[in-house]
């Protein structure tokens, strides 16, 4: 999907980066092909804004803090949260042109990142209730450019049949290739989703379940946030509850940025964050090589007859049903991916 070709898609949330990370100063990120700049005010409020000065364009990410604005690197030119230019030190005694100015783009922060939408956004950010309950702790365990497209992602994290074989030497099982089926429940912006599905559970993985058979369940209640966030809801027979949250955030039309946060309803001395960072990170990179070998400009075909989609396909097809009919509503008459 050529997501910069997609004007909607400007209209909704993405996480960008850990808003901790903006303590020492502004940061560059690049959203749908655009570059720009994230920051934190005097207040601590993340800011975000194009990544450019009025003045002679150098980038605000090379800048430093200023009294609550920020200023550029080249001549010092300061501005605040709204993008408007709020002091020229080489003319600290003449009015400040109302011209100038760069864009402002809606940001917020929630759950340790920083979140941006580069147009009033359709609705807000994905809710995961998990990220305000006491009872489940909250691990960033990461952040990282992958070369694939948002929509592969997103696709991938709904298919049930590539456990046997992106996943065989974690979870998957290579002999029970069939995948479960999935209960689907679409929402105005996404669809809900049930599935129980049987999988292995080496040693690495035993105080991830929590189960000492060698063979457990997950019982998923998955979520997908349009355009390219989800909820991965696994419950193990010992009431753990392992909860992914990712948002494929787009950086291009061909890479996005796959923010990864993990809640669990257990302690550090039932099962450490690093051992939940080592295994989650085992399966992530089995995903990552493969879907690095996928081509990022997948047309969005709705027309094909259901027989030529497997069960282990309805996920995604759903997924791209539902992308058309946004785009269609939306007035993009020229469709890619």
């Amino acid at each position: 999907m050529l997501v910069t070709r997609q004007n909607v898609l400007r209209r909704f949330w993405y996480a960008t980066l850990p808003i901790h990370h903006l303590d020492e100063g502004p940061k560059p990120f690049r959203l749908l092909g655009e570059d720009i700049v994230v920051w934190k005010d005097g207040d601590g409020r993340p800011a975000a804004m194009r990544d450019r000065c009025c003045h002679r364009t150098a980038k605000l990410s090379c800048g430093f803090y200023d009294k609550g604005n920020l200023a550029c690197g080249y001549h010092g030119w300061a501005y605040d949260r709204t993008g408007r230019c709020v002091s020229i030190p080489q003319q600290p005694d003449t009015a400040i042109p109302a011209g100038a100015r760069v864009p402002a783009y809606h940001c917020e922060e929630r759950y340790g990142y920083v979140w941006v939408a580069l147009e009033e956004p359709l609705l807000g950010i994905p809710d995961v209730p998990e990220g305000f309950d006491p009872k489940f702790r909250r691990i960033e365990q990461f952040y990282e450019r992958w070369n694939c497209g948002a929509l592969r992602m997103m696709e991938n994290s709904f298919d049930n049949a590539h456990f046997s074989f992106v996943h065989k030497a974690t979870f998957g099982q290579f002999d029970a290739p069939n995948p479960s089926k999935y209960e689907l429940w679409p929402t105005d912006w996404g669809f809900d989703s049930e599935s129980v599905v049987p999988v292995n559970n080496p040693p690495a993985a035993l105080r991830i379940t929590g189960d000492a058979s060698p063979v457990t369940t997950r019982h998923l209640r998955n979520k997908w946030f349009m355009p390219f966030s989800r909820v991965f809801h696994a419950t193990y027979p010992t009431g753990i509850q392992h909860i992914i949250f990712n948002c494929a955030t787009p950086i291009d039309d061909h890479a996005i940025q796959l923010t990864q946060i993990l809640f669990r309803n257990d302690t550090e001395a039932d099962c450490p964050t690093q051992a939940l960072i080592d295994w989650d990170r085992a399966i992530i990179t089995e995903d990552r090589d493969i879907l690095e070998a996928t081509d990022a400009d997948a047309a969005i075909d709705t027309r094909r007859r259901a027989e030529f989609h497997m069960e282990s396909d309805r996920p995604g097809l759903l997924m791209r049903k539902q992308l058309m009919a946004l785009l269609e509503r939306h007035g993009e008459t020229e469709i890619h991916g």
